[in-house]
């Protein structure tokens, strides 16, 4: 089974390096979406059927955090796993992340293993044989 994965970050460079990464991994993805911040992850979320989010936490409008928590607000949306992507080094925002419901984290910079081996246990029918 195919996943829509929504990609959430306002560095348009950033986001094209995990769109490769998540390609590199080996998951079956149909499609990757982009948002350059939580309000434009959010109208994304009404329009099109996400099966997973990574997002950054630091950014403009709308950061990770609040993002993180509008889609818990809304019950279609909780099956949603969310990871943070992030270069936040203190424990308290990945902590107040974790705490909100988030799926996990994973530290900039990554690798295509790291974010393999974070999604493998959150998106196990999306892995390819």
């Amino acid at each position: 089974m195919e996943s829509d994965v929504l990609v959430v970050d306002d560095s348009a460079a950033i986001r094209k390096i995990l769109q490769r990464v998540l390609r590199q991994t080996g998951m079956a993805i149909r499609n990757i979406y982009e948002a350059g911040d939580g309000q434009e992850a959010l109208q994304l979320l009404h329009s099109q059927k996400i099966s997973l989010v990574l997002t950054d936490i630091n950014m403009p409008k709308m950061d990770g955090i609040q993002l993180l928590a509008a889609i818990k607000d809304v019950p279609e949306w909780h099956g949603i796993p969310v990871v943070m992507v992030t270069t936040e080094g203190g424990e308290a925002k990945v902590g107040e992340a974790v705490r909100l419901g988030a799926a996990g984290y994973v530290r900039k910079p990554f690798t295509a293993d790291q974010i393999k081996e974070k999604l493998v246990g959150i998106l196990p029918a999306a892995m390819s044989l």
